[in-house]
């Protein structure tokens, strides 16, 4: 096709069953069945899934990134599956929709929304990723590992495609700026920033000079909405998407896929207030339970041809993740052995329930000198 394809993922909590892990099917009927109606017409294609307590929209159109119309769509799905999750009294109904007054960016509603806009090629090859249970900066470090490790992807010394290196765009998220850093020869300074992931997050990631893909085409995209931040206050974890683009020219789907065998720690987990390990899983083992945990990340194939979507591959599904899930599971238990004491419980916790407890505590306070 001759017009560039947008690639939508935009996820929200709308409900959950027994608590908070897993969305009811009943939510996912009801947002395929609005998608449907939209389909020839609005959107090309797409397809509905979930990662614990979080509903995930994957669509494809040529609307262009942060169009009104299909975040509107986005908007009716989950307003609708909110309507059906009160109905069924479920946990949470409608948590991450914080404002029912759309202005035509879903983000602002609370929804995190990854979209990239690319020529379509042949063949077009992605990777969406769904997390659970963690915050906006959990993908940094898998971003890195993928576009910038050598260790990681051979393909940057081994492919002349990938061997001029990336450029990367950097979100400060306290400070609401940006900067634009390149691979190999920003290399340090990259990691002094997106090692602190509450702050600084990978936003997403682009082709240099000498690539087959154009320069202006984004080959990789993470959410960074804060969802405390859109509400004032602690109602759930960030629990981001991202999109990631293979083969051809870019990281082979081995490469994209490798840094998730390290179960790193992410912080999250129950109350949002604890560092534990990303477990990477299928979409049928997508649902936290033990402390809200381990955190879940699920991981999407997909070829894309004439705009519609042909899958998806459930790549966690593999065996070979099988280490990687006994090991999150060993870490879990370990570092919850800690329980209220760092490292368990994170010291930057502003983002959750705890101030206000540790403001009541203060008021007893009285001077050393008195």
């Amino acid at each position: 096709m001759e017009n560039k394809i947008t690639l939508s993922v935009i996820k929200a909590d709308v409900g959950s069953m027994a608590g908070n892990h897993i969305t009811h099917p009943a939510l996912l009927d009801v947002a395929e069945s609005v998608l449907e109606e939209a389909k020839d017409e609005l959107i090309f294609d797409f397809h509905v899934t979930h990662v614990g307590d979080d509903l995930i929209l994957i669509l494809t159109h040529n609307k262009g990134e942060s169009n009104y119309n299909i975040h509107e769509l986005a908007f009716k799905v989950f307003q609708k599956c909110t309507k059906v999750a009160k109905e069924l009294n479920l946990y949470g109904a409608g948590v991450d929709i914080i404002t029912n007054n759309f202005d035509g960016d879903i983000s602002k509603n609370g929804a995190g929304v990854a979209e990239l806009s690319f020529l379509e090629r042949t063949p077009e090859t992605l990777v969406v990723f769904g997390a659970d249970k963690t915050e906006a900066g959990a993908f940094n470090l898998p971003l890195f590992k993928i576009f910038a490790d050598p260790f990681n992807t051979p393909g940057l010394y081994a492919d002349l495609n990938l061997i001029n290196g990336f450029k990367f765009e950097i979100w400060d998220l306290e400070n609401h700026k940006r900067t634009f850093m390149n691979t190999p020869e920003d290399y340090y300074k990259i990691l002094a920033l997106i090692g602190h992931s509450s702050r600084f997050i990978v936003k997403r990631i682009f082709p240099k000079p000498g690539s087959i893909i154009p320069e202006d085409e984004a080959v990789a995209v993470s959410s960074s909405e804060r969802l405390n931040e859109i509400a004032g206050k602690y109602v759930g974890k960030d629990d981001p998407v991202m999109v990631v683009r293979a083969q051809k020219g870019l990281p082979s789907l081995g490469e994209i896929l490798e840094p998730f065998t390290l179960p790193y720690l992410v912080k999250g987990w129950l109350r949002g207030l604890h560092w534990g390990p990303l477990m990477p899983v299928s979409v049928k083992e997508a649902h936290p339970t033990r402390f809200d945990g381990p955190a879940r990340v699920i991981a999407l194939g997909f070829q894309i041809k004439n705009g519609k979507l042909v899958g998806p591959a459930d790549l966690f599904d593999d065996p070979a993740f099988d280490e990687t899930r006994r090991l999150a599971n060993k870490i879990a238990s370990y570092i919850r052995s800690h329980g209220p004491f760092t490292p368990h419980r994170v010291e930057d916790y502003r983002d959750t329930t705890l101030p206000k407890v540790i403001e009541k505590l203060i008021e007893k306070f009285e001077p050393l000198n008195k």
